[in-house]
């Protein structure tokens, strides 16, 4: 009978100890609403930007939602013949996280790369807040991009649409994707499989 208890109590704090993921049900909702496009893609257009955004202009801007798990999503961000960008949306302890995973064409990463931030907050089962969390800012400074130190990422989405934003002093860059239209998938992104 004390076997049968010490294993119970050896279970009960095995699961205690267990991370929650992705700890309000906004979250949870969130991330499900883009889980559900999974294997599709989707063209975006560019709906607020500047200068610093010329590299968007002219090309096809694809968003696919290729690798889901319970815990992750993965979705390339194609901008014309470049295949470098991949956002990561994970589940952790303490929220979600969002990563940008930047690849050359020979799949190596960029020296720029899995920067993002974790939630704010709740938010809601349309828009999460991701501002830049310390690895961000430290890579940031260590590859002279200082003016990213403020950095803010906004992911809102709706059944007809997906929006990434990033806000930061004096840039507001924002594409807009529509979920209504699928469009021919695009190749696999730089250093995936």
């Amino acid at each position: 009978m004390k076997t049968l208890y010490s294993q119970a109590a050896l279970l009960v704090t095995a699961l205690v100890s267990l991370p929650a993921m992705a700890v309000t049900a906004e979250q949870n909702a969130f991330f499900d609403r883009i889980a559900a496009q999974c294997g599709k893609a989707f063209e975006g257009t560019v709906t607020a930007g500047n200068t610093a955004d010329s590299a968007f202009s002219g090309k096809a801007l694809i968003m696919h939602v290729r690798e889901c798990s319970d815990t992750e999503l993965k979705v390339p961000f194609h901008v014309g013949d470049d295949h470098s960008r991949t956002w990561v949306i994970t589940k952790t302890p303490y929220g979600l996280h969002l990563a940008h995973d930047h690849r050359h064409q020979d799949g190596s990463k960029d020296k720029v790369t899995m920067y993002g931030g974790m939630t704010a907050n709740m938010g809601t089962a349309e828009q999460q807040l991701f501002p830049v969390d310390a690895y961000s800012i430290n890579n940031f400074r260590d590859n002279g991009l200082d003016v990213s130190i403020t950095n803010v990422w906004h992911m809102y989405i709706n059944q007809t649409e997906f929006t990434y934003r990033l806000t930061r002093d004096e840039r507001d860059f924002r594409v807009d994707f529509d979920l209504t239209k699928p469009v021919t998938l695009p190749p696999v992104p730089w250093g995936h499989k």
